[in-house]
């Protein structure tokens, strides 16, 4: 498997997502007012919640289905963090730059997420 990983901290996946998720909070400082307490929180969130349920994936590698469990949280959480980007987008709060760029890391996130899922033994505490 190459070198061994110690903690969650040095998988790509959570690399990638802790860098979206600063873009996104970055990004979402530009929002306007009234969306405070909305789309700007649950973009947040959602992006938070990949690198969150990813650490406690990590966690629970002594149990097959918590560790996948935990890994289609992030999953799911990636794309809802994806869908609240396409309603950022519609409502001009992001370019289509910034879109384009988040949406396919998400997408690039998604696929290692669920190959992980696919190669749980890989990662499993024996």
């Amino acid at each position: 498997m190459g070198e061994r990983i110690h903690s969650y901290k040095e998988l790509h996946v959570y690399q990638n997502v802790m860098d979206a998720a600063m873009d996104i909070f970055k990004l979402t400082k530009r929002f306007p007012l009234d969306e405070r307490f909305s789309m700007d929180d649950q973009i947040r969130r959602s992006s938070r919640s990949v690198c969150v349920n990813l650490g406690e994936a990590w966690r629970k590698r002594r149990y097959k289905a918590a560790f996948i469990a935990k890994l289609s949280d992030a999953e799911g959480e990636a794309c809802e963090t994806q869908i609240w980007l396409e309603f950022a987008q519609k409502c001009n709060y992001l370019n289509n730059d910034d879109m384009d760029k988040l949406y396919n890391l998400y997408n690039h996130i998604i696929s290692q997420i669920v190959v992980m899922i696919k190669e749980t033994d890989k990662w499993l505490i024996k």
